[in-house]
């Protein structure tokens, strides 16, 4: 088994469809624009491409506005796939719609069978475990059956608390390195984090608590420079992406892509 959790090969996304502007917000909000919404979705793609993924980009689903956040509803690992039980009602369905593509990538892929859930955007992969953060999307069912999934694939979960206000775990936490976290404030406290360095988000750039680190490139939002320079100063290469769009639907970069 490869340690290191973001040594990867292939990424699995999917195009938003038109739908995707009334995509689900916690808080009520202004819709995204389209055309803004496809070229930062296009961006992304294209830097996992340069960072030497291989991308296969899926169909959209113009019945389901949030598919394009294909992390939500599986986990992928070289050892195999899980499908998930996304917590928000009107997501159930787009897991039909991932099963097969995922079945030409993993000869083994598990399945949740509920009663309770969990949202891929709550699942934090660590060097030597997994974290899986309750939420208003994950409940403590789901991360039990979840947990025991992981176990058949060889990980050891830990189930967190996720603070109130933040949506999903990986809304305010992020991989800087293997044994670093970026995290908000509220979160840098999270004892699932002992042993870890945490370093907290600088004031006013909470957003940019959700980086993708790819191989030994993280990947942030281009609206926060104060993040910039703290990953800069400590020799991190970082490629700053455009996410104005996808943050109207509450939504982040980990969030666009199924990895492994």
């Amino acid at each position: 088994m490869n340690t290191d959790p973001a040594c990867f090969t292939h990424a699995l996304c999917r195009t938003p469809a038109r739908s995707a502007v009334k995509g689900i917000r916690a808080d009520g909000g202004p819709d995204p624009d389209f055309t803004g919404l496809l070229a930062e979705h296009e961006a992304y793609v294209g830097a996992l491409r340069d960072l030497g993924l291989s991308v296969e980009v899926l169909e959209p689903l113009d019945d389901f506005p949030d598919a394009l956040f294909t992390e939500d509803v599986a986990l992928t690992f070289p050892e195999g796939a899980i499908l998930l039980r996304p917590g928000a009602p009107s997501r159930a369905g787009e897991v039909a719609h991932i099963r097969a593509a995922l079945a030409a990538h993993h000869a083994h892929i598990l399945e949740m069978t509920g009663p309770g859930y969990a949202d891929g955007g709550d699942i934090l992969r660590l060097a030597d475990r997994v974290i899986i953060g309750l939420s208003a999307r994950t409940d403590r069912t789901g991360a039990g059956e979840l947990a025991t999934l992981l176990g058949q694939l060889g990980y050891r979960a830990e189930i967190a608390e996720t603070p109130p206000g933040v949506l999903h775990f990986k809304t305010g936490c992020g991989l800087i390195d293997e044994r670093t976290i970026l995290a908000v404030p509220a979160l840098a406290g999270c004892r699932q984090f002992e042993g870890l360095e945490v370093v907290a988000t600088p004031p006013g750039e909470a957003p940019a608590a959700n980086i993708l680190r790819i191989r030994d490139t993280v990947l942030v939002g281009d609206r926060w420079p104060a993040t910039h320079a703290l990953l800069a100063a400590r020799g991190i290469a970082i490629r700053p992406l455009p996410t104005d769009q996808i943050a109207y639907i509450d939504a982040g970069l980990s969030c666009m892509s199924l990895r492994w």
